[in-house]
């Protein structure tokens, strides 16, 4: 038989890793197909590597209507938690790589992301703005332990007093309260944790190198503790695999100090679908074609629909369920929909010019 045309063998799962497979970009129009001698099992597990970044600026901006930021910053692309479902797999086709593995074992670093941030803020052309870190990837993954990248980033924005809202599902956040505690003091910082699940065992092979839920909430505890305006993303939620669970996320992220609350439905542009797919395959194959036709009924028969206004929240019978389920879980938990706005007043910049309270 031909190599190229024998049957396709499963990719082993590595232990930490999110997916077992690195499909072939839709940007590229030749795949790596394995010879006949080649044995999967003995395929060794991929380690990080970390790649530099030599972008030239850092704050991005986009005009989206359903995303409730217009400028973002982050140090780092990839991200080495490994969520299978991420939406932001398909932008590391853009660089070369694939939305798999690579996707979370091939990361890129951007070494000067404080010098560009200060640069930025610097400019006169600068408006100050509420600035969102981890819009796409996560900018506390395990690497930023090591690395320290997003630290030195809200370094600048403390120094400016620039207000800024993170989102992340790893409590390496709570490290840079002090820096936080400073920006509060402007009420220029916001966190909001992400909860997928309250089950370790499906948080684990979903998002396998975020902490684990009992440790986000204990970054909650600990961001609220310190006065920190925390609340709790219900997202993405799964029809079929954790929309039962909202009422009980929503609990438990209030009882923790959680003030606002919010949720998404789960997106699944280009490969994402078939990686989640796979995974649906390896880990609840008797519940695969229930979720999968939930998904289907909430975006128009398919498993993606970028459509502005229902991308996030998706539609139909499911999708107001879902919506109900999340608003009554909110009340009973008694957490605001939405968090206190951030101002813009204390900005400043090194030219001694600060906000003018008539620029709000």
């Amino acid at each position: 038989m031909d190599p190229l045309e024998q049957p396709a063998v499963p990719a082993p799962h590595h232990h930490g890793r999110g997916v077992s497979a690195n499909p072939r970009s839709r940007f590229e129009s030749r795949d790596l197909v394995p010879g006949p001698d080649w044995d999967p099992a003995e395929d060794p597990a991929p380690e990080t590597m970390v790649f530099e970044d030599d972008s030239k600026s850092l704050i991005t901006t986009q005009d989206s209507p359903d995303i409730p930021f217009s400028a973002s910053l982050n140090p780092y692309r990839g991200c080495e938690h490994g969520c299978v479902y991420c939406y932001a797999r398909p932008y590391h086709e853009y660089l070369g790589f694939s939305a798999g593995l690579d996707f979370e074992t091939k990361l890129l670093a951007k070494r000067n992301a404080a010098e560009l941030l200060r640069r930025e803020l610097s400019s006169p052309s600068w408006t100050p703005k509420v600035l969102a870190m981890s819009g796409v990837t996560d900018c506390y993954q395990p690497i930023e332990r090591r690395l320290r990248l997003t630290r030195a980033c809200v370094e600048v924005l403390a120094e400016f007093r620039n207000p800024v809202s993170f989102i992340t599902k790893n409590r390496l956040i709570t490290r840079d309260i002090d820096l936080f505690r400073r920006l509060h003091e402007h009420r220029a910082v916001c966190v909001t944790i992400t909860v997928t699940s309250l089950k370790p065992e499906i948080a684990r092979d979903l998002e396998p190198r975020a902490s684990t839920p009992a440790a986000r909430l204990a970054a909650i505890r600990e961001l609220a503790d310190a006065g920190i305006p925390v609340g709790v993303n219900v997202a993405p939620i799964i029809p079929g695999l954790t929309d039962s669970e909202i009422p009980a996320i929503l609990a438990a992220a209030a009882k923790a100090g959680a003030t606002h609350a919010g949720y998404t439905i789960v997106r699944l542009p280009h490969g994402v679908a078939d990686l989640f797919s796979a995974w649906l395959d390896r880990v609840a194959p008797n519940a695969k074609n229930k979720i999968l036709h939930r998904i289907e009924s909430m975006r128009g028969g398919k498993l993606n629909d970028p459509r502005f206004g229902t991308r996030m929240t998706g539609e139909g019978i499911f999708a107001e369920q879902i919506a109900q389920l999340f608003e009554l879980g909110r009340r009973r938990a008694g957490i605001p929909a939405e968090h206190p706005p951030l101002l813009i007043a204390a900005f400043r910049s090194p030219h001694g010019k600060q906000q003018s309270l008539f620029d709000l």
